[in-house]
């Protein structure tokens, strides 16, 4: 079984300065340790809300941490500091626009709201990169409906392989022909 690197940045002001707890970045390791089989190697980062260091915590959780996925947390509303899609697609190469579609419209079914998010998600190199928002509550509504899709993304990119456990979302593989 695949050994699988995960990235977890954590884009805020407040937290980075310690004026409170980074709850979103530990909510992210949780749900990937009850979803994944895999041994998993996590890389997290705590950093304020600018938009450099959001791109290149990204591109060094790619490049040099060779994570097989990368999830931001935070910064992802219509704020001012919120700057952390911008950040993104400065350091992606392909955008996987379906992935900010399908957890826009997740959220939307339980907060109206939820059309001022901002989050989206692409590839660098064999690097699957997901914007998350900031409120753990948020967030897993957010992985739970996106998951099944994936295992299969990083088949696609060469990535680790991940085995899903039983308390994950059903996961979508075709099968062989």
């Amino acid at each position: 079984m695949d050994n699988i690197k995960i990235g977890i940045i954590t884009s805020s002001d407040r937290a980075s300065a310690g004026v409170y707890e980074d709850i979103s970045g530990a909510e992210i390791r949780k749900i990937m340790q009850e979803y994944l089989l895999n041994e998993i190697d996590f890389k997290y980062s705590l950093i304020p809300d600018e938009e450099e260091l959001i791109t290149n915590e990204i591109i060094k959780m790619a490049d040099e941490f060779e994570c097989d996925l990368v999830f931001t947390t935070g910064g992802t509303g219509p704020a001012l500091r919120d700057v952390t899609p911008e950040a993104t697609k400065k350091a992606i190469e392909r955008e996987l626009p379906g992935f900010g579609e399908l957890m826009r419209a997740s959220s939307l079914k339980i907060v109206p709201t939820a059309i001022l998010s901002r989050q989206l998600a692409g590839t660098r190199g064999k690097t699957l990169i997901i914007n998350l928002p900031g409120k753990p509550k948020a967030i897993r509504e957010c992985i739970e409906p996106i998951f099944p899709a994936i295992p299969y993304c990083l088949d696609l990119m060469n990535a680790s392989y991940i085995n899903e456990s039983e308390n994950a979302p059903k996961v979508f593989r075709p099968k062989n022909k």
